[in-house]
């Protein structure tokens, strides 16, 4: 048993110097001006539920928009607040052509985000659909990168940077970590051929592809998902379509949760789309990753009944956590996220834990989002 430590720790420092690799190898673009290149225009998507508060930042975000050829939709999901009626009396003064709809609550729609989105995407007039969330503020750049990445690439799907607003609390900066780790992993994995995350809240593709894909169909029972079975899928259909870009002009800031019960119930929500993925490599790196992290708490175990030694234990553990902390330093100074890296060591002590806890938690059938029950 002890030798299988070994090699897990082994393979997974080997993974994490990869995906170091891959995203220290993505270059930072610094694109010079369009000149006679055909802009595309750009059709901004937000699905929202109960974002009165957050919204009309977002909204005052997209008037300072450098980039000229773009539209938006908001989607408002049943909301109970006062969300559509913020949204509506900023049409008239909106810069840019705003359209905003309500959906009727129907508690037979398995994934109400994806249904806002496909039915916004319907009434789109943009070449390029980009979705983001009504909590997200986003720089003055932001459409302008990624309309210059796509004539760059010609990319059907482009992966943005996601991170949080500042935090100065303890678990706001262990959440700010955490999600480093995953918008690099999944930019990491985009460079190196082999898709597996990304995130909605910053996600732009073109709307024929989206057509061409079919859309949802066929994850549309998936509660969660509109970002990564959306880009297996992009990805299977044009496997050299799919881009992270690595752009801080683009990066997208979000808050943090403030309780434990809405960031459980998010990661229960995202941990249980592995069941869906159609790609084998996402669903066997997502058990190597809990497997992965069940080694330095056995390793524990085994040194607490006395079947390792101390020395043997402390080499499994930083075989593990040192490329580990390398890697996420890396990711978090591109996020300007600095302040975060010293509580990179506290992250990775309770990490384990959080994999375990919630790769069980993922198997039990239903989530509370936002004061709906979803399956």
């Amino acid at each position: 048993m002890i030798w299988v430590l070994w090699l897990l720790a082994a393979a997974y420092a080997l993974l994490t110097i990869a995906l170091w690799r891959a995203w220290n190898g993505l270059p930072e673009k610094r694109e010079s001006a369009l000149h006679l290149l055909e802009k595309p225009t750009i059709t901004v998507i937000i699905p929202v539920r109960n974002e009165a508060a957050n919204l009309p930042f977002l909204l005052a975000d997209l008037t300072a928009q450098t980039y000229p050829h773009f539209s938006v939709i908001v989607a408002d999901d049943a909301s109970t607040d006062t969300t559509a009626e913020l949204a509506r009396g900023y049409v008239p003064v909106a810069p840019y052509p705003l359209t905003v709809f309500t959906l009727a609550d129907d508690s037979t729609v398995a994934s109400p985000k994806k249904r806002a989105i496909a039915q916004s995407i319907t009434q789109a007039t943009g070449t390029l659909i980009v979705t983001t969330d009504g909590d997200c503020r986003v720089g003055p750049n932001w459409l302008d990168a990624l309309a210059r990445f796509y004539q760059q690439t010609g990319a059907n799907l482009i992966s943005g940077p996601v991170t949080f607003t500042t935090e100065r609390t303890v678990f706001g900066s262990l959440q700010t970590v955490e999600f480093a780790s995953l918008i690099g992993a999944g930019a990491a994995t985009l460079a190196m051929g082999k898709p597996t995350m990304c995130n909605g809240a910053n996600l732009c593709y073109e709307k024929a592809a989206f057509e061409a894909v079919d859309g949802f169909a066929g994850v549309d029972h998936v509660a969660s998902g509109d970002d990564e079975l959306l880009m297996h899928k992009m990805a299977a259909r044009f496997p050299k379509g799919v881009h992270f870009l690595k752009n801080r002009d683009a990066l997208v800031e979000t808050a943090a949760h403030q309780s434990l019960g809405t960031f459980y119930q998010q990661r229960k929500r995202w941990a249980g789309k592995w069941r869906a993925y159609s790609s084998v490599f996402p669903t066997l790196l997502a058990v190597f990753i809990f497997l992965s992290n069940l080694t330095p708490i056995v390793a524990l175990g085994y040194w607490l009944a006395g079947g390792l030694s101390g020395s043997a234990t402390l080499g499994i553990v930083l075989l593990k956590l040192t490329p580990e902390f390398v890697y996420l330093r890396s990711v978090l100074v591109f996020l300007r996220k600095q302040s975060a890296v010293g509580w990179i060591p506290l992250t990775q002590l309770i990490y384990p834990v959080y994999v375990l806890f919630f790769g069980l938690a993922a198997q039990q059938p239903g989530i509370v989002w936002k004061g709906r029950k979803l399956k």
